[in-house]
């Protein structure tokens, strides 16, 4: 969910002027192509849709990486939703935990979507071991949802916002949205406590920035330009966080090159600064049900927020570096509960959508 801008704007112009424009978008692919793409993904739902239709809307959700670690079956009046253990990411998340709570934004927009195109239903979590979800639905009325508006323009804006503060009312709205049993938002506006909370994220870069396998682990989920992305459908397109498309081989080098600790929580720190609020997720259970809750809490929030002209992007360091997760938890007044996510929201710009597999890739 939260990921890394990777080189300095300027490297990709000066190997520009050696390669040929021609040879260059060859390598790289064409942002128009890709905005195409993009939106062809994002293409209006129909009244009453079939199963794949729907399952399409639920692969807009967020997810960590952009892995899309999810598979769904589709039977009779019913979508079943999996985890895909081939697209674990076990460096960063050992556990499994931001796959399971990409599991449940996914589960998230399968309900929204069924209420507001006539195929309303009920979605539950795997009784088990909440390893799984299902959601049942039927033939009815279409009830018209803000929040189903936003799932084709919802995203992970990983951009400076402009600073200005967020009406309360709006973030009585967040809070609202995100309501889910045994989950708790918490949003931090307070100066001082933001100061606190840059503090940690530029930690937990650095912690994460001195271990090669995370950034192997990283460097392998980037891709570097349009055509990449638009072959792959999944990964972190480096052009959504404003750098510029490179050749992947080339990509690659430069990545090992300018990529540093100092650079990078620099640029987190600005960023952070220009954020107003940031939403900091708790649940009362550290379990693959519990975390498919807080997916499904956290997405309702960030359609909400989309809904009101808010961006949002994940700064879940101090989340993933474990020795970080007490002073998250006390700074948001959760001691003792393992903090599950953390979020900056603001004013900003729109950013080139990331890239989504086929629903034909992601069915069993």
């Amino acid at each position: 969910m939260n990921r890394r801008h990777f080189l300095a704007a300027g490297a990709g112009a000066v190997v520009l002027a050696g390669a040929g424009a021609f040879g260059w978008t060859r390598a790289t692919g064409s942002l128009a192509d890709y905005e195409r793409y993009a939106q062809g993904l994002r293409a209006p739902l129909g009244g009453q849709p079939e199963a794949n239709e729907l399952i399409r809307f639920a692969t807009l959700a967020a997810n960590s990486h952009n892995t899309q670690a999810w598979r769904f079956a589709a039977t009779d009046r019913a979508i079943q939703l999996f985890p895909d253990e081939a697209r674990r990411t076990p460096v960063v998340d050992p556990d499994d935990h931001h796959l399971f709570v990409s599991l449940g934004c996914a589960a998230e927009n399968l309900s929204i979507a069924g209420r507001a195109t006539g195929r309303p239903g009920e979605l539950a979590i795997d009784p088990g071991d909440g390893s799984a979800a299902r959601f049942d639905y039927a033939t009815g009325e279409a009830a018209s949802d803000p929040l189903f508006d936003a799932i084709p323009v919802r995203q992970s804006t990983r951009a400076d916002y402009d600073g200005r503060a967020i009406p309360a009312s709006d973030l009585a709205a967040l809070e609202k949205a995100a309501a889910e049993p045994g989950v708790r938002l918490v949003i931090l506006t307070e100066e001082a406590v933001r100061a606190k909370l840059r503090d940690l994220v530029v930690a937990g870069n650095d912690a994460q920035m001195a271990d090669p396998a995370f950034l192997t682990e990283l460097k392998a989920w980037i891709r570097f330009n349009p055509r990449d992305a638009m072959r792959t459908g999944d990964g972190l397109l480096s052009a959504a966080s404003g750098n510029p498309s490179l050749p992947t081989f080339l990509g690659r080098q430069l990545f090992s090159l300018f990529v540093t600790a100092k650079g990078e929580g620099d640029r987190y720190a600005r960023q952070m600064s220009s954020s107003p609020a940031f939403a900091v997720f708790v649940a009362d259970g550290e379990d693959k049900a519990h975390w498919m809750k807080v997916g499904r809490a956290c997405q309702r929030m960030t359609l909400a927020a989309t809904a009101l002209g808010l961006k949002h992007a994940y700064m879940n360091q101090p989340v993933e570096v474990p020795e970080f997760r007490s002073a998250l938890a006390s700074l948001a007044g959760e001691g003792g509960k393992r903090p599950d996510l953390v979020l900056r929201l603001g004013y900003g710009p729109t950013m080139p959508y990331s890239p989504r597999r086929t629903v034909e890739a992601v069915l069993t």
